[in-house]
Order: structure tokens, then C-alpha cells, then sequence
């Protein structure tokens, strides 16, 4: 997928409705009040040549910073929001998802309010599962960042 392509399928979400129950969905996964797009996938676990796995990251990275050119010209230049201070405050609070997920996902996201729509969008590369592909992910919700 090109950048052009993340960011029709963003616009998208920002208007689909949200499922009544948690489940996959046709760009990743949904629940009650978001969704959650998988724009693209790295190679693999990081179980494997860790190498590859590096260069992996930094392309999605770069795809990320990439979309957020497109977006910040349409929606305002916004700070890099540090997820690590999100994952720390799930040991002592409950956060709402899906924030609590995408803090426990990645480092660092990009996140702005889209005015008209009642929505937010968080863009972010997701890398910190061990186990898992690392991901570019946008997040579209109705709820408030904590």
C-alpha cells in the first residue's frame, strides 16, 4: 500500500461506523468506539535475523513520517505523543482502548483531533511485541486520549 492509499483508507475511518462488539475487520481489528488499520506489515517476528527486523522498522517509520506530512498539512503540526507515559499509568489506571493497546504496541505516536468528526487519529509504527510482525497502525476513535 502507498502512502496515498493510507491516507484514503484514514479518511475512510473517520467516517465508518464503529462495530458493536470487538472483532476483526476488513483493515484490522474494531471495537465499540474504534478502529484499528494495519497499513502495513515488517517481515516477521523479531525472533528472526534482527538485521532485517531493524530495517524494517525504520521503512515504517519513514512511511509513518511519510503520512503524517500529508496529514499535519491538513490537520496541524502536532508533537510526537510519547506512549511510554501511557503504558507507565496502566499499572495504576484503568485507559480506555483503545489507547491502552496502542501503548502497549508502540513507543511513539502521532495523534491529532479531527475537527468536524468526533473523531481522533493516532498514527504510529508498532514494534515493541517481540512476537509479533512490526506494523504501521493508524487508530481512529471517538475516545479522548487519556
Amino acid at each position: 500500500m502507498n502512502i496515498a492509499q493510507h491516507i484514503a483508507l484514514i479518511d475512510e475511518l473517520c467516517f465508518r461506523p464503529f462495530p458493536a462488539e470487538h472483532g476483526p475487520s476488513d483493515v484490522g481489528f474494531a471495537g465499540p468506539g474504534h478502529h484499528v488499520a494495519v497499513l502495513e506489515s515488517g517481515p516477521g517476528p523479531r525472533a528472526g535475523d534482527p538485521a532485517e527486523w531493524a530495517v524494517a522498522v525504520d521503512q515504517l517509520e519513514k512511511d509513518r513520517d511519510a503520512a503524517y506530512e500529508v496529514l499535519a498539512s491538513r490537520w496541524g503540526d502536532v508533537p510526537p505523543w510519547n506512549l511510554q507515559t501511557v503504558l507507565l499509568r496502566t499499572e495504576r489506571e484503568e485507559i480506555p482502548e483503545p489507547w491502552a493497546w496502542l501503548a502497549a504496541q508502540a513507543s511513539v505516536a502521532w495523534l491529532w483531533e479531527v475537527q468536524g468528526t468526533g473523531r481522533w487519529v493516532a498514527l504510529a509504527v508498532a514494534d515493541r511485541d517481540p512476537g509479533d510482525d512490526p506494523r504501521l497502525v493508524a487508530v481512529v476513535t471517538q475516545t479522548a486520549p487519556p
